[in-house]
């Protein structure tokens, strides 16, 4: 079915949702092709796309089909899938309420008790939630960090873990059996569904305190945190000051606005995003600024040193904590032996050396946390190792899984501890880097975003990245070692012309290995229109390790910028 037959579908039906009707009414041919050409997919960090009409829009029909498709698939796990129930929460973006509310009421139409939270949450919580009822599934209503325009849906498993593409499949496959997404019932058996708050607040908040490794850590200086108008406002600054903190939220931008009007990004990995809590800090003399996405999975830190802001990247925060961590559990004897760290393939390498140098096991999986969380399970249902700690460069790390997603919350706790115990050191958080570097090498990374809209976007991106699967390039300065092409699902050994395969799920990455233990990956984004290019070097020293990742940088989008 093309996309003017597609389109047609939704003219014809005389109910539609009015402000759709009015959308769908002032489309051109170039709107009604980007509408409705193609289906929402589910990408590394599930369903996401513009809010609109069409079958490539988040609307509530988009919604309530996803949400049909994913409660059969849960019909096939268990027999008592229905009794065990799924939880559902939601952000502060533009009908999230609408579609979190949608979802319940299908799922409870098809006999599932709903465990749907009273407001807005934050994923991790969602996450704790599907757990703590012992779910069989759980869906968060969100477009984490994209811009105003968008929302988004992600689905989770029975432990809390959003879903791999093995089982992302079988629902897509149960979604692509429903042709008729506007009369999905949805009035039935509401008594199912059960509110919930406060209670799973405080049980969530009780064991994510856990992690606190030093109690008694004096806590003599200030903090200001923002949630970027999401989910974060709900307890993050509470749970803060319940530990002795002394944190001033950000009253602009702690605010449910789904339009992000006291905000320039919703984004934490963006510089912008910091400028009024910077500037709140400067008044008040705080040390550090704290910003949470809005579904506040990631954390993004910029800390005072030396009279100005520095803003960390999330390899930086997460490399910072991870050395915490492991020092501090050396020092109180309770690193485990057995113990592993997991991180994804276009993140930084140093906590790599971090866990090798404390006799952790280190595994690395594809981008997205639910490979992460996978592992965590794993790790639970074999008793083949401990779980110690897992991060992803995209600023979102777990110190505890009795989550099986990212969680800023954890992050916060851990992150502020670390500080205390570097200033009664006499350091501050950037000393404390860079005492990390001149242990480990100085260690660099950095991201290029190409945004390539639509389906001229889509097709480009294709074609760059099929240039570099065929071609064999060469880089000015740098020794390509061996190139993983991770859709083929092969390993290149370039230096000795050997072939191996490669251990992690098929996708469209392609990854080179440089000399010195530098690299770059080349993955088109699974949420946005983006083409992203990563890259890691290290240095003998920061001058070395800034010139190393520019000219790395330079040859790669000289590459790129040549394919037409």
């Amino acid at each position: 079915m093309n996309y003017l037959e597609k389109a047609n579908i939704w003219k014809s039906y005389k109910d539609l949702e009015p402000s759709l009707k009015e959308e769908l009414d002032s489309l051109d041919d170039k709107g009604l092709k980007e509408a409705f050409s193609l289906d929402l997919a589910f990408g590394t960090g599930g369903m996401r796309g513009i809010l609109g009409v069409g079958t490539n829009r988040m609307n509530i029909y988009i919604v309530a089909k996803a949400t049909l498709g994913f409660g059969r698939y849960l019909l096939t796990k268990s027999d008592v899938a229905k009794q065990m129930g799924v939880a559902i929460s939601h952000d502060n973006r533009h009908q999230s309420v609408e579609f979190a509310r949608m979802s319940a009421e299908v799922l409870s139409s098809l006999g599932f008790r709903v465990f749907l939270f009273e407001a807005l949450r934050p994923t991790p919580e969602l996450s704790f939630a599907v757990r703590h009822f012992k779910c069989i599934g759980g869906i968060m209503i969100t477009a984490s960090h994209n811009p105003k325009e968008y929302n988004g849906y992600k689905i989770y498993d029975e432990t809390g873990c959003q879903l791999v593409p093995a089982d992302a499949d079988k629902v897509i496959a149960e979604i692509n059996k429903i042709d008729d997404y506007f009369n999905i019932e949805h009035s039935l058996n509401h008594n199912l569904i059960h509110y919930i708050g406060k209670d799973v607040d405080d049980i969530y908040i009780n064991e994510v305190k856990k992690i606190i490794l030093r109690p008694n850590l004096k806590k003599d200086f200030k903090l200001v945190y923002t949630p970027l108008h999401g989910t974060g406002q709900v307890f993050a600054p509470q749970v803060l000051q319940s530990v002795g903190y002394d944190v001033t939220p950000l009253s602009c931008q702690m605010t449910c606005d789904p339009d992000f009007k006291g905000v320039k990004t919703s984004n934490p990995e963006n510089k912008e995003a910091y400028d009024e809590a910077i500037e709140l800090a400067k008044q008040i003399g705080a040390k550090i600024v704290l910003a949470t996405d809005p579904d506040a999975d990631r954390l993004g830190i910029a800390v005072e040193h030396n009279g100005e802001f520095v803003l960390f990247t999330g390899n930086q925060t997460a490399s910072l904590v991870f050395d915490y961590i492991c020092k501090t559990k050396k020092e109180l004897n309770t690193l485990p032996k057995d113990g592993y760290m997991f991180t994804t393939n276009v993140s930084s390498t140093l906590p790599i050396a971090i866990a090798d140098h404390y006799g952790l096991k280190t595994e690395i999986t594809l981008t997205g946390f639910k490979f992460i969380g996978e592992k965590a399970r794993e790790m639970e249902e074999t008793h083949r190792g401990t779980y110690v700690f897992g991060f992803e460069e995209s600023y979102g790390c777990l110190v505890s899984d009795c989550v099986r997603d990212k969680d800023s919350i954890q992050a916060i706790l851990m992150l502020c501890e670390t500080a205390a115990y570097y200033r009664e050191k006499g350091m501050d958080l950037v000393d404390a880097l860079d005492s990390i570097y001149k242990e480990y090498g100085y260690y660099k990374e950095g991201i290029t975003n190409f945004v390539m809209q639509g389906l001229d976007g889509a097709e480009k991106i294709q074609r760059v990245m099929n240039f570099f699967r065929t071609t064999d390039i060469a880089l000015k300065g740098f020794n390509i070692l061996a190139k993983d092409d991770v859709l083929i699902g092969n390993k290149y050994d370039l230096i000795n012309d050997k072939v191996e395969k490669i251990n992690l799920p098929k996708s469209n990455v392609i990854k080179y290995y440089l000399n010195d233990n530098m690299w770059f990956v080349l993955r088109p984004s699974g949420t946005e229109p983006k083409l992203k290019v990563y890259y890691g070097v290290k240095g003998d020293s920061q001058k070395d390790a800034d010139a190393k990742l520019e000219n790395l940088s330079k040859e790669v989008l000289s590459i790129v910028n040549m394919i037409k």
